[in-house]
């Protein structure tokens, strides 16, 4: 192929991925043209927002969108020498293509609202929001006079989570009561606010990334991936902030040597979404893994002590009593999109929290005796520890989750770089493939039962990409071999 042709195909790409997210944003930007405000906007997976339109329809076009989209992102991937030879220029085409999704209105999910309403609470009416929820304030005498002029407020008391007290850390209702704060009670400047900050964090993930594994494909495996463009900008969800505080503990980890930054770090990851406690003993672990076993071991117990402290400050604020810990219980209460869904819908004999409780102490004991492992190994390596805290990443999204929502697939990403060759693309594809499960919603609406359908979907996706890419590497392997014959004969 000629240079210059080659030259067109490659301009082609990144023009095609603007027009497609131009035409995925368009629906978006027509219902902001019509109603001039969000307020009130009902997401209820409603790609073209309106009701008179088909579902069949509005998902056929969805679908092929997103497909679209996919398939120009996996060219970039391809071609990634070729259109990005300068990296600056990299990252201002994933910030122009970042900022097109900021027209994108959260149609999969209202979370968004929620952290809002909630940071409104906190912010302006002074609640403790994890003792009291939107709607028991909202509800007290004299207080509904508020949803007139505050549409922060009001959105937030019309969101499906309103009766809930906070479900999520300290560190995130500090986020959500800043935000809230410079919203001036308008529900339209607190929702592009929130976009255009997780546009900045997202823009920081990827600079990150870079400064980390110096490839421009892990920078574009995650800046550029559509399902991270859907569920951290159009839909603005936290997760993208607990990705940026586990790439900083990351970097202050194997960049910077510095285990007590990235302990901090690891504790605002952590009193985002608990989970990220997970990789505390990794890290501590490895940073003194030149030490005896036994002072390993000490090492851990005083790192931790360290990091109990830094995840306690920001929960000063807010806590009287134990009860500040419950919001977060609330959400492994609820049953959607997992295995779970379907033993409660077909095995209803079945119970479910017998299971979950079975598996988390599967995943505790295993867990227990991988760090007794790691404390007592020889040669420790960050890129083979990754590999493993990688796997109980895994285990504990797709196993130990009740209520798993797709969006939680990029706490995979941070760890992406340390993982095999061979599985590198493997997040990405299964990130892809839960947003093309969601098109069940679009079809039939949102409810727990259409959790079944989804999670058939999602479990024959992985199972075809787990099937499809050794298969993938073993063409090409075979294909590379035939080609160094040939130059041989």
């Amino acid at each position: 192929m000629s240079e210059k042709k080659q030259k067109i195909i490659n301009s082609s790409i990144k023009i095609l991925f603007m027009i497609t997210s131009l035409l995925f944003a368009m629906p978006s930007i027509v219902y902001l043209i019509q109603n001039k405000t969000v307020y009130k906007f009902e997401p209820y997976f409603k790609f073209l927002y309106q009701a008179q339109v088909n579902r069949g329809i509005q998902t056929l076009l969805y679908i092929i969108l997103f497909a679209m989209l996919s398939l120009w992102y996996f060219m970039s991937i391809k071609n990634r020498k070729e259109l990005f030879q300068d990296t600056k220029k990299m990252f201002l085409y994933i910030a122009m293509i970042t900022l097109i999704f900021v027209a994108v209105l959260p149609f999969t999910c209202s979370d968004v609202f929620y952290y809002l309403g909630v940071g409104r609470l906190d912010s302006t009416y002074h609640q403790n929001p994890y003792y009291t929820t939107i709607k028991q304030f909202v509800e007290q005498e004299n207080n509904q006079q508020y949803l007139q002029t505050d549409t922060v407020l009001a959105q937030g008391y019309l969101n499906d989570w309103a009766d809930s007290t906070v479900v999520y850390g300290s560190i995130w209702t500090l986020i959500c009561k800043g935000v809230a704060s410079i919203s001036f009670g308008s529900i339209n400047i607190g929702l592009l606010i929130f976009k255009l900050i997780n546009v900045l964090v997202h823009l920081a993930n990827c600079y990150i990334i870079y400064k980390i594994a110096h490839k421009k494909i892990f920078t574009l495996l995650y800046g550029l991936n559509p399902f991270i463009l859907m569920e951290a900008i159009a839909c603005v969800h936290n997760d993208v902030f607990v990705v940026l505080f586990l790439l900083l503990a990351l970097y202050f980890l194997s960049k910077k040597k510095n285990l007590k930054i990235s302990i901090v770090f690891l504790s605002m990851a952590t009193a985002i979404k608990y989970f990220a406690i997970i990789l505390l003993p990794f890290f501590i672990i490895y940073y003194f893994r030149e030490e005896t076993p036994r002072k390993r071991f000490a090492r851990c117990i005083q790192y931790g002590f360290l990091f109990l402290i830094f995840l306690a400050i920001p929960y000063l604020l807010y806590i009287q009593d134990g009860q500040v810990l419950s919001g977060i219980l609330i959400q492994q209460e609820k049953i959607a999109k997992s295995f779970y869904v379907i033993i409660t819908q077909y095995f209803p004999q079945i119970q479910t929290v017998t299971i979950n409780q079975l598996l988390l102490r599967s995943f505790t004991i295993i867990y227990f005796f991988a760090c007794v492992i790691l404390l007592n190994k020889k040669t420790i390596t960050l890129r083979e520890e990754m590999k493993k805290a990688n796997y109980f990443m895994m285990a504990f999204l797709f196993l130990l989750i009740t209520n798993f929502q797709p969006w939680y697939i990029m706490w995979l990403f941070p760890l992406l770089m340390w993982q095999r060759a061979e599985n590198i693309l493997w997040i990405p594809q299964i990130a892809l493939i839960s947003q093309f499960c969601n098109s069940i919603f679009l079809t039939y609406g949102e409810g727990w039962k259409n959790g079944v359908p989804f999670t058939f979907c999602f479990m024959v996706g992985i199972l075809g990409i787990g099937m499809i890419n050794p298969k993938v590497k073993f063409m090409l392997k075979k294909r590379k071999n035939r080609i160094n014959l040939s130059k041989k004969l």
